[in-house]
């Protein structure tokens, strides 16, 4: 960041969401070449919990709450999720990121070759957007019956702390509150979420009809696999 300088937030008075304003107005050359070089950063920590994950969609497929014949995996860097989705439980998930290609290139969906899917997975994507458009090309691919799960840090109110952890990353440009999160799940015309602790995602639907299913799936594990609402699921009040 040392080309970069100085980095400027901005919140929102009414829902408390906070934009890095000098991130947003970055050249999209500089915006990828920072991108890249974090990246491919031969340390890498704070790996979204992947096998949690993998579990959590399993689980919820299982109980025919998400469609995983249709699915893509947005801003999947490494691909990982879809490893282990392949090796471990046999379900295939597409992969498509702007910025990486690791591996067998050739496994990763060129952005003309996207579409609707009934599931749109984005781990660690909703931190790293610039602008509002960043999230509607998620949301765009989810169909009209679809769902959308997401893995990123939403919490009660942003810390005005510059030691937080989460303004560290030289790549996180956004912060979502609880309130922005219900704000946006409205206007996208979701109706209901549910959140998985151990997963650390929370899945977005369009219907509101299944509370009872989800309540099986918790006496089922005698324990709360899921977090039920209407609405967005404001599981973190703070850290």
């Amino acid at each position: 960041m040392q080309e970069i300088g100085e980095v400027h937030y901005h919140k929102c008075e009414n829902c408390g969401f906070v934009l890095s304003k000098t991130h947003a107005e970055l050249e999209k050359e500089i915006w990828t070449q920072l991108n890249s070089q974090v990246h491919n950063h031969p340390i890498v920590t704070n790996q979204p919990p992947y096998l949690e994950q993998a579990m959590m969609l399993k689980i919820l497929s299982t109980n025919n709450l998400i469609c995983t014949n249709s699915m893509v995996d947005y801003a999947s860097g490494a691909g990982i999720l879809s490893n282990v989705l392949k090796k471990y439980f046999k379900i295939d998930l597409p992969i498509f990121d702007p910025y990486i290609k690791k591996g067998n290139k050739k496994r990763y969906l060129d952005v003309g070759n996207l579409k609707s899917y009934k599931t749109v997975i984005n781990s660690a994507f909703f931190e790293h957007v610039l602008r509002r458009d960043d999230l509607e090309a998620v949301n765009n691919l989810v169909d009209k019956d679809g769902c959308m799960v997401l893995h990123t840090v939403v919490c009660e109110n942003i810390p005005d702390n510059p030691d937080w952890f989460y303004l560290e990353p030289p790549v996180h440009s956004a912060f979502h509150t609880n309130k922005s999160m219900e704000i946006l799940m409205k206007q996208w015309g979701y109706a209901s979420s549910v959140y998985n602790p151990g997963s650390k995602c929370w899945v977005l639907f369009k219907h509101d009809n299944f509370r009872s299913e989800i309540q099986n799936i918790n006496q089922e594990f005698k324990t709360d696999v899921f977090h039920y609402s209407s609405g967005f699921v404001n599981y973190w009040k703070g850290f």
